[in-house]
């Protein structure tokens, strides 16, 4: 803590050679990705603070940290005597915002500084708006990782490769003809490509420049006469550069992109998403901008035959390793010898027994008891809880396959369930199944069918805060838009191809949290003259509920044969992956209730 309180006083003394009032430093790189690289995590150097939501703000003679509830703990943990102060975003007595805080701390003409490359367009126009309404002047070239991060990592070099069109079931060809196809339909010349995983997605690369998710740091400029990607050469293979050349991709240093942005012609009309390009990026174009969201979004959003299949045979090994992975803690956990961090470990042991797993999706949630109620609870070694033949254990966790991306989470119990936890996961259960057996006409948002998971805790007087779905990629981002289920709005409807999350959840701080995810696929269902296309889900995920949690005399009839025939379908689809032994238990696991 010592080290953050010296981080702090080099960057103080950066501020003050400038004239520098306040600075804000959020957890984000120059793509504006979910999960960063080392690189660019100077909101860490600087706190301490790990958690993969939270903005630092630095005043000469102040530092504050805003996170939301997910971090809450973690946070207080991690940033006692940092010489930084956490603010809650949201909770039931949530701090004043950034913006509040600094009006009230800021004398008029003071000056904040901001690195442009850290803030999308959105973003940097709406803390413009702030200063100018309160009398500050904001600066948005202020490069303080450039200059005070002395031990500072190294950009990744780790080679790009190519995913293959077996996995991803289209040519990067037929990708940038419907990309370009896209942009001059919404009136533009060319479209300016930052966020990684667009960028995978439409060159059929891959890489490991970001934890958990594979995709490899690159800037792309696609227009019909230009097919750029801006990419460190150290990363580029020959197998890459065939692949590239083939598609007739130019490839540019990483390094040239803003002086390339700088010598576009006046007369070019370049579209930009404003909510994934950088402030710095979209102020270097001289030309015409058209602010809109990216086309890839939504076209990388539907998946085609050859990735569901891929999917489902996924998440047919990732059923399995599940299945090893719950027997292993029922049989192990009365022994007292293994904590939430050996589940993660055994759980990534379990996964890499598929040829095509690369590696987590994400960091497991293995929540013990109360740590379950923490909704983005990570183990460490000082916080991680011994397991015992009792209580609650949630596991949220995923993989990511050449084939496909999952992300699954079951509670269990470890012995001697209460009536409570039988009542509370019960409840949870009949959400999670009303909002899969979901059928509904074409337009539907996922904020039209939310409630499906939340009315059987809301009838109750409980609800989760978190929402209900998010949308998944292909060998991609374990989160991805455009569509969601949940309470707020999105006006994305639901269509053929999406895949999406069903995780409703219960959480009761201190004592245990309980959620139940499978993911989704929407399928049509049926069509008429009178009435349109209607569509439904069909569940991907397959491993089995915790009966010993199930309060039957709580479910329908419906309900129960929804269990049955889910059950049914996960024992055929996996006995064939599992030995003598895992097929029992996963018999005993799926029986008929």
């Amino acid at each position: 803590m010592q080290d953050t309180k010296s981080h702090l006083e080099a960057l103080r003394d950066m501020m003050r050679t400038l004239n520098i009032d306040a600075t804000i430093i959020p957890g984000t790189d120059p793509h504006h990705s979910e999960y960063i690289n080392d690189y660019w995590k100077l909101r860490d150097w600087l706190t301490g603070f790990t958690g993969s939501n939270g903005t630092l703000v630095v005043t000469l003679k102040d530092a504050r940290l805003w996170t939301d509830s997910r971090y809450f703990l973690q946070a207080e943990q991690q940033l006692a005597d940092s010489g930084v102060t956490m603010m809650r975003e949201n909770g039931e007595n949530p701090d004043p915002t950034i913006e509040d805080w600094l009006a009230e701390n800021l004398e008029e003409d003071g000056l904040v500084a901001i690195d442009g490359r850290l803030f999308t367009v959105m973003e940097a126009n709406r803390l413009e708006r702030f200063c100018g309404e309160n009398g500050f002047m904001l600066a948005t070239e202020f490069y303080a990782a450039d200059k005070v991060w002395n031990d500072r990592p190294e950009m990744p070099a780790e080679p790009t490769y190519v995913h293959s069109d077996d996995y991803a079931g289209e040519s990067a060809e037929s990708k940038l003809e419907r990309v370009v196809e896209s942009v001059e339909n919404m009136g533009a010349d060319a479209v300016f490509i930052s966020a990684l995983d667009e960028i995978a997605w439409l060159f059929n690369l891959r890489g490991s420049d970001v934890e958990f998710t594979p995709v490899v740091i690159a800037y792309a400029y696609i227009a019909r006469d230009d097919y750029s990607i801006f990419i460190d050469r150290r990363k580029v293979t020959s197998e890459v550069e065939s692949h590239l050349k083939h598609c007739g991709v130019r490839i540019r240093d990483y390094d040239d992109v803003i002086r390339f942005l700088e010598r576009r012609s006046e007369h070019e009309t370049v579209l930009i998403d404003p909510n994934t390009v950088s402030d710095t990026m979209a102020n270097a174009l001289p030309c015409l901008k058209i602010y809109a969201t990216s086309p890839i979004v939504a076209l990388k959003a539907i998946k085609n035959e050859v990735q569901i299949a891929g999917i489902r045979q996924a998440m047919e090994h990732d059923g399995a390793a599940m299945v090893r992975l719950l027997k292993w803690v029922e049989e192990t956990a009365p022994d007292g010898n293994i904590n939430e961090i050996d589940v993660w470990e055994k759980g990534k042991e379990f996964r890499s027994r598929c040829p095509e797993y690369r590696y987590d999706s994400f960091a497991m949630i293995a929540g013990y008891k109360e740590h379950g109620a923490i909704v983005h609870y990570e183990a460490d070694e000082e916080s991680a809880s011994t397991l015992h033949a009792q209580g609650l254990l949630l596991i949220d966790s995923g993989g990511q396959y050449l084939n496909g991306t999952t992300d699954i989470t079951r509670t269990i119990t470890l012995g001697n369930p209460t009536p409570q936890e039988m009542h509370d996961y019960t409840l949870v259960l009949k959400g999670h199944l009303a909002l899969a057996r979901a059928q509904f006409p074409e337009g539907v948002c996922g904020v039209n069918l939310d409630i499906l998971a939340r009315l059987p805790l809301w009838q109750e007087g409980m609800t989760y805060w978190h929402g209900t779905g998010h949308g998944v990629g292909h060998f991609l981002g374990c989160h991805e838009g455009p569509h969601s289920i949940r309470t707020e709005q999105n006006a994305t409807q639901l269509r053929p191809g999406m895949i999406t999350s069903n995780e409703p959840g219960l959480y009761k701080a201190g004592q245990y949290g309980i959620r139940t995810e499978n993911l989704l696929l929407v399928v049509p269902a049926t069509e008429s003259d009178d009435f349109g296309r209607f569509y439904k889900f069909e569940t991907l995920t397959l491993c089995p509920y915790d009966l010993r949690l199930i309060d039957r005399s709580m479910l329908t009839a419906e309900e129960v044969e929804q269990i049955n025939a889910y059950h049914s379908m996960v024992y055929k689809r996996l006995v064939s992956l599992l030995n003598a032994d895992e097929q029992e238990w996963l018999a005993s696991c799926t029986a008929a209730i």
